[in-house]
């Protein structure tokens, strides 16, 4: 079976046809599938959409079981918790839906953690980090795009000389570089190249 179109998440079934790993959809599994608008609702409470996948949470008061559902705790409504809370061996701790969000100073809210700045987060030569809040992503840097190549996706270079999103002056040439572009001011006109006389 060939997927002239590749599938991102997931693997070529037949002529065209993507299978998708759990979590993800679309003719190319490219898509994360936001479990949270599901229904019936995979969590009784609060539902964070994390990607491939999900996250179920309580509200204040509530405990999070193993399965998913919220169970009333007394002892949960007296921490005051932002997103719900764990018992274990009779301490309470608050949660947070996460692995990107932290425990706030106050040990209730749930604070973001930037993996950008802090180095946990590792994108792949010609990308660079995106945070979001208790995530991240990585785009392809600045004058490369993402397309299906050779198999598999790649950040390849924008030529924007061809694309014509160059801001060369009219008595100038385009020089596509890696990321880039230069201008060059023609034969008998002198300048930057983004300004000739």
């Amino acid at each position: 079976a060939t997927c002239g179109h590749g599938c991102k998440y997931g693997e070529c079934m037949g002529p065209n046809k993507c299978k998708c790993f759990p979590g993800f959809t679309g003719k190319t599994c490219n898509q994360d599938l936001n479990e949270c608008g599901l229904k019936p609702r995979p969590c009784e409470h609060r539902c964070m959409n994390t990607h491939g996948s999900y996250k179920c949470y309580c509200l204040n008061g509530y405990m999070l079981m193993p399965d998913g559902t919220c169970a009333s705790s007394r002892t949960c409504a007296m921490v005051n918790c932002q997103y719900g809370c764990e018992e274990v061996k009779g301490q309470v701790q608050c949660l947070c839906p996460s692995g990107g969000l932290q425990l706030g100073p106050n040990g209730r809210t749930c604070i973001d953690v930037d993996e950008c700045s802090t180095g946990k987060a590792v994108c792949s030569y010609n990308r660079r980090c995106i945070n979001t809040f208790g995530s991240f992503y990585c785009k392809c840097q600045l004058g490369f795009e993402l397309k299906y190549t050779s198999g598999r996706y790649n950040c390849v270079d924008v030529n924007e000389c061809v694309t014509n999103t160059h801001r060369c002056n009219l008595h100038a040439e385009c020089l596509n570089t890696q990321g880039s572009f230069q201008c060059k001011c023609k034969q008998g006109y002198q300048g930057s190249g983004f300004d000739c006389a």
